[in-house]
């Protein structure tokens, strides 16, 4: 009899999973709160490791520090509430790390059940954890620049993304029957690089929305000018603005990648339902394709809906931050269809080596 999922080994790099999703949400919101810079040095915060750093406190500080002064000034105050939301998503990224590293303890003890695989999953998640730690000490370093968030973004992605893999690989060992894994070899093949391509395609996106919401820091939000339909679909109340305009060119940019992106997905998702007429019991792989498509769409709605519901130089910053949860939700899902196809493929060649050696 299987054990409860809380019993589960695989268990753990799901947990760890949905840690790091949080951490992704709290930095997301880090942003939205405008105190990207609240910390203005690494691994401490104003030369403290609390986050109740009063005016008088931060005032005293660059006085001491003139070389942390961040691109607001030296007159700039930071709240407590600010501080506390960078020091909160510092304090996770060091709350995860004791979990990872028994994560990688316990898949050697595992790895006459799981596999060197497995292991080698976690010692990988390990690294990207110290690696994501050092992507956050060059944000703070240079202020928050966009390309910084954009890196800092994707390593948590693909952090959260190395997680759910070790997850599925070790559930498949325990014996679940997910349906994905029955589809047929050749559909598995001849689909691979459409998935792998839909999949390349949404995370290229993620990165895209980071880098141009937080270029100039966000200041270029409303260079599309604000409501429905000038703001959104259009842009400065035309689908081709002039792009001599400030930020009109990155936001552009980032609706054209939205739209090429829907357009992957769209002929990918049609595609693979073409195909999977012909090959009987792959229907899973097409709905794993059919949810991506579906919260790509969902995302394209909350993008819009952030334009066309702000005022001139306020705007609904809880839709931004849903924005991105949704997009990584959206990377996430792309994902798991990704490695449903590849171990799907993995079970077939499975399969077929046990049917040749019979």
């Amino acid at each position: 009899m299987e054990p409860p999922w809380w019993r589960r080994p695989s268990t753990l790099p799901l947990v760890l999973a949905v840690m790091a999703l949080l951490i992704v949400v709290v930095g997301g919101s880090i942003r939205i709160n405008d105190a990207g810079e609240s910390c203005p040095e690494w691994p401490t915060c104003f030369g403290t490791w609390h986050f109740v750093v009063s005016e008088d406190d931060q005032a005293a500080y660059w006085a001491a520090n003139p070389d942390q002064i961040d691109s607001r000034g030296e007159d700039h105050r930071y709240t407590v509430f600010q501080i506390f939301v960078e020091w909160f998503h510092r304090m996770l990224v060091g709350v995860i790390a004791l979990p990872i590293v028994y994560n990688v303890l316990a898949t050697r003890k595992w790895r006459g059940r799981y596999g060197s695989t497995v292991e080698r999953a976690a010692q990988f998640s390990a690294a990207l954890l110290v690696i994501q730690a050092t992507a956050g000490y060059v944000t703070v370093r240079f202020d928050n620049a966009d390309w910084t968030v954009a890196l800092h973004l994707s390593l948590a992605c693909i952090f959260t993304a190395g997680l759910l893999w070790q997850h599925m690989a070790m559930r498949i060992t325990e014996g679940a029957s997910w349906a994905f894994l029955q589809a047929p070899a050749p559909f598995v093949a001849a689909q691979s690089v459409r998935v792998h391509s839909m999949t390349a395609a949404v995370g290229l996106l993620l990165v895209l929305g980071a880098w141009v919401s937080s270029s100039a820091g966000g200041q270029y939000n409303q260079s599309c000018s604000v409501g429905f339909p000038d703001g959104w679909p259009k842009c400065q109340g035309s689908f081709l603005p002039s792009l001599d305009g400030p930020g009109i060119f990155i936001q552009m940019i980032h609706r054209f990648g939205a739209l090429l992106v829907g357009l992957v997905l769209v002929l990918g998702v049609s595609n693979l339902r073409m195909a999977s007429k012909q090959e009987p019991g792959s229907a899973e792989l097409v709905k794993l394709a059919e949810i991506t498509t579906g919260i790509w769409m969902l995302n394209v709605m909350v993008g819009g809906s952030y334009i066309v519901f702000a005022k001139v130089g306020d705007f609904p910053e809880w839709l931004s931050l849903l924005h991105l949860v949704v997009g990584v939700g959206a990377f996430l899902a792309a994902v798991v269809l990704m490695f449903a196809t590849r171990f799907a493929g993995a079970q077939n060649n499975t399969s077929s080596g046990s049917g040749e050696q019979e």
